[in-house]
C-alpha cells in the first residue's frame, strides 16, 4: 500500500501565499510580453511544491487467511432415525476438506436443544457477525432445515451459504395438532379443544386413504377412542370434573408404515378446573352477634354468592307486629330446600333450631343433598343442647356429635388436637395452641359452648374441659362440619386478642365446598422452571410415602418424602424429560403433566429448504440433500458459481477473499531537497535563457 503524503514546511496559507504571488509574477510577465513567464511560473510552483515537503508513505502488508463456518445442526429433531449418522459423515468429510485448505480457518457452530425450539437463524446471524465480512469465504449449515426463529435468519450473507439437508426426500410423518387449548375450564361445564391430524411429506397413498384412530382419556381414566378424517379441525369437548388440574391425554395411533416418529402423535394438556361461582346459603336461626361475622366472611369472597336469611320471628311467637313489617321477602322453603337445593354448594345453619318452619321432609332432602355431594355446615349455640336442637330432626343422622343436654358457660381457650394440627383446616392457623401447649397464648377466650358426644369424624379443635369444639366429618359424597359454639364472634371483636377468626372460617366454608387444597388426604405438585417439581403429601396419618413415579418410556422410581411439619411430608424431584407421570402412594393417585403441550422439535419434522433456502439462494450457495452422499468441495473466485455437478459428483465451493493487514509503514521525500534546489533554478535559467534570447 502506497499514498502520497505531505510535510509542509511552512504554514498552508503561506505557502498558498508564496504560490499565487509566483503565478502573478508570471501574469505579469506575460502582460509585458516577456516570452520566459512559463518558466518562472514553473519555478514559483516547484518551490511552493517543494516546501510542501511531498512524500511517499509505504506500507508493509501481511495476507489473512479466509475463513469458512460450519453449522452443526444438533437440535432434537436431528435424532431422527439416520440423520445423526448422515450429520456425523458430512462434518467429517468437511471438517477433513477444510483443513487441507491453505491460508483456511474453521469456525464450527453447533447448534444444540433450546426451550424455544431449533435457533439456527440466532446462530447464523451470530456467526456471520462475528467474523470480519473481508475474511468470509464461505458458510456450509448441516441440518433438517427446520428453525423455529425464522425472523432472525439474515437475507443475504457476504459470501456463499449452502444448505445441507439431512434426512430423506422420501420420508412422511403424521402428527397431533393441537391448536387452542383452554388454560381454565368451569367445572362439570365443557371446554373445548381444537385439533386436528395433519400428514406432512411423502405420505402414501393408503395411509391418507384411511381414518385415524383418535384416543382420550382424563385424568388417566378410561380411554374413549373415535375414528376422525385427516386434515379436518376437530373441536373436543372436555368436562373438568374437579377443582385444580385436570389432565387430558390426546394420542393417535400410530398408522401403518414407517412414519419418522410418533413422538408428536400425542399430547398433554392441563385444564384447570374452576367453580363458576360458589353458591352459599346461609340461615341464621336468629338475629345474634356472631351472624355479621359468618355475612361479612362470605360477602367478601368475590366468588361466593350468598343467600342469606334471618328468621326474626319464630311461629310461636306472636307479639301483634304485622308480618310485612319484619320481612323484606317471604321465606321460600320449599323453592330453597327441595326445588333447589342442588345449585348451592354449601349450606349454614347459624344458630339454627327446629321451629316448625321447615316440614320433617326438608330434613330428609338436606341429608340427601349431603350424601350425594353437598355440603353443610352448623355452628350452633346453647339451642344444640335443647328439645329444638338439629340433632333431634332427620338431619341428625348426618351429624358427627351428638349433644348431651349441656350447656358450658365458662371461658375456655379453643385449642388444637393432634388431629387437628395435621388437618389442613386447622393446621398452621396463627398462634395456634396445641394440646400440650402452655395456656400463654394471643388467641382470646371463648365463653360458651355445648357438650357433644362424637360419634365419627375429626376432632379438629376442643374448648373447655377439652370437649370437642370443631368436628369434621365426610358423609357419602359430601361433607359436615359442626361447630360447637357460636362465639367465634369474639375473636372478630378483638376480645382479649382476638384470634384467626376469617381464616378459620374460610377454611371450613372451602373445605366443606370440597377445595383440593383442603383435602386431608392429597397430593400436590408445584411444578417450577426446568421440570422442577415440589411434590407435597398431605396426610392425617403420621408417615407417608414412598412415593411411586411411573413416567413416560418406562420410567419408575420411588421417591421418599421428607417430614415438614404435621401431616405434611415433601420431596423435591427434576423430572427426566417432559410427558405424562403417574403419582401414586397408597390408594391415593395423580396425574401430572409437565413440559409442553408437544415437543416443538417435532411439530414439523420432515426436511425442508423453506426457511433456508431462500438465503443460500441470494447468497449464491446451494440447496444439496446428503442422502445423495457429501459433496466435495473447490474453491472459485468471487462472482463464479459456487455449485455444480460433473461426472465425478456434486461439488460446493468457497471464494478465497485474500484479505490482508498492513503491519508497517514508512515514508520517504518525492525528491531530495537538493533535486527540489536543481529543478528550481534550472527553471529560472531556463526562463532567463530564453528572455536573453529575445532580446538578443
Amino acid at each position: 500500500m502506497t499514498a502520497l503524503r505531505f510535510d509542509p514546511a511552512l504554514p498552508w496559507w503561506l505557502i498558498a501565499a508564496l504560490a499565487a504571488l509566483a503565478l502573478l509574477a508570471a501574469g505579469f510577465a506575460l502582460w509585458r510580453g516577456l516570452r520566459g513567464w512559463g518558466w518562472r511560473a514553473l519555478a514559483g510552483l516547484a518551490a511552493a511544491a517543494a516546501l510542501a515537503g511531498p512524500a511517499l508513505e509505504i506500507g508493509t502488508r501481511a495476507g489473512l487467511s479466509d475463513i469458512v463456518i460450519l453449522l452443526d445442526d444438533r437440535s432434537a429433531s436431528q435424532s431422527l432415525p439416520g440423520r445423526a449418522a448422515q450429520t456425523d459423515a458430512a462434518i467429517e468429510a468437511l471438517g477433513r476438506q477444510i483443513a487441507a485448505l491453505p491460508d483456511t480457518e474453521l469456525r464450527r457452530v453447533t447448534v444444540g436443544d433450546d426451550g424455544d425450539g431449533s435457533l439456527i437463524g440466532t446462530a447464523l446471524t451470530r456467526a456471520i457477525a462475528a467474523e470480519p465480512e473481508s475474511r468470509l469465504a464461505g458458510v456450509i449449515a448441516v441440518t433438517d432445515g427446520q428453525a423455529h426463529d425464522a425472523a432472525m435468519i439474515p437475507s443475504d450473507a457476504p459470501a456463499p451459504v449452502h444448505l445441507l439437508l439431512t434426512g430423506n426426500p422420501g420420508d412422511w410423518d403424521r402428527r397431533l395438532v393441537i391448536d387452542e387449548a383452554p388454560a381454565f375450564g368451569l367445572i362439570g361445564e365443557p371446554a373445548t379443544i381444537r385439533l386436528r391430524i395433519e400428514d406432512q411429506g411423502a405420505v402414501p397413498a393408503d395411509v391418507t386413504a384411511q381414518p385415524a384412530t383418535l384416543r382420550i382419556s382424563l385424568d388417566g381414566g378410561e380411554e374413549q377412542v373415535f375414528a376422525v378424517p385427516v386434515g379436518a379441525p376437530l373441536d373436543l369437548p372436555v368436562v373438568p370434573a374437579h377443582a385444580g388440574q385436570n389432565v387430558v391425554q390426546i394420542g393417535i395411533d400410530p398408522p401403518e408404515g414407517q412414519e419418522l416418529t410418533a413422538l408428536n402423535n400425542s399430547a398433554v394438556l392441563s385444564i384447570t378446573g374452576v367453580r363458576d361461582r360458589l353458591r352459599v346459603l346461609l340461615v341464621s336461626g336468629q338475629p345474634h352477634a356472631g351472624e355479621r361475622t359468618w355475612r361479612n366472611l362470605l360477602k367478601s369472597d368475590a366468588g361466593v354468592d350468598l343467600i342469606h336469611f334471618t328468621i326474626l320471628r319464630p311461629p310461636d311467637k306472636f307479639d301483634g307486629v304485622p308480618v310485612d313489617e319484619l320481612a323484606l321477602i317471604a321465606f321460600p322453603t320449599q323453592e330453597l330446600f327441595m326445588q333447589r337445593i342442588d345449585d348451592f354448594d354449601l349450606i349454614i345453619f347459624d344458630r339454627y333450631r327446629v321451629q316448625g318452619i321447615l316440614p320433617a321432609d326438608y330434613y330428609e332432602n338436606i341429608a340427601r343433598y349431603v350424601e350425594q355431594g353437598g355440603a353443610i355446615l352448623v355452628a350452633a349455640g346453647p339451642e344444640m343442647a335443647g328439645v329444638e336442637s338439629l340433632n333431634l330432626s332427620p338431619l341428625g343422622r348426618i351429624l358427627p356429635a351428638r349433644p348431651t343436654g349441656r350447656v358450658i358457660d365458662a371461658p375456655f381457650l379453643p385449642r388444637l388436637t393432634d388431629e387437628g394440627a395435621r388437618h389442613p383446616v386447622t393446621s398452621g392457623l396463627p398462634g395456634a395452641v396445641g394440646p400440650e401447649d402452655a395456656p400463654a397464648d394471643p388467641w382470646g377466650r371463648w365463653l360458651r359452648m355445648a357438650d357433644t358426644i362424637v360419634s365419627r369424624g375429626v376432632v379438629a379443635m376442643t374448648g373447655a374441659d377439652d370437649r370437642p369444639l370443631l368436628v369434621l366429618d365426610r358423609v357419602g359424597q359430601g361433607r359436615v362440619a359442626q361447630m360447637t359454639s357460636d362465639q367465634v364472634w369474639l375473636w372478630g371483636r378483638g376480645f382479649e386478642g382476638g384470634g384467626p377468626q376469617l381464616e378459620l372460617l374460610r377454611r371450613i366454608a372451602h373445605w366443606s365446598m370440597q377445595e383440593p387444597e383442603l383435602d386431608e388426604e392429597t397430593l400436590l405438585a408445584d411444578v417450577g422452571t426446568d421440570l422442577r417439581v415440589r411434590l407435597t403429601r398431605r396426610t392425617m396419618q403420621d408417615t407417608a410415602g414412598p412415593l411411586r413415579i411411573i413416567g413416560p418410556e418406562g420410567l419408575a422410581l420411588d421417591l421418599p418424602l421428607t417430614p415438614a411439619g404435621p401431616g405434611r411430608f415433601v420431596a423435591d424431584w427434576v423430572a427426566p424429560g417432559p410427558g405424562l407421570y403417574r403419582l401414586a402412594d397408597g390408594d391415593l393417585t395423580r396425574v401430572l403433566a409437565l413440559g409442553p403441550a408437544a415437543p416443538r422439535e417435532f411439530e414439523q419434522t420432515v426436511a425442508s429448504e423453506a426457511l433456508l433456502g431462500p438465503l443460500a439462494q441470494t447468497s449464491g450457495g446451494a440447496v444439496m440433500h446428503l442422502s445423495d452422499g457429501v459433496p466435495d468441495l473447490r474453491t472459485v473466485r468471487a462472482g463464479r458459481q459456487a455449485f455444480g455437478e460433473t461426472a465425478l459428483g456434486r461439488w460446493i465451493a468457497l471464494t478465497p477473499r485474500e484479505a490482508a493487514t498492513v503491519t508497517g509503514l514508512a515514508r520517504r521525500p518525492l525528491l531530495p531537497g537538493w533535486v527540489w534546489l536543481g529543478l528550481i533554478a534550472g527553471l529560472l535559467i531556463v526562463g532567463w535563457l530564453v528572455e536573453a534570447r529575445r532580446r538578443g
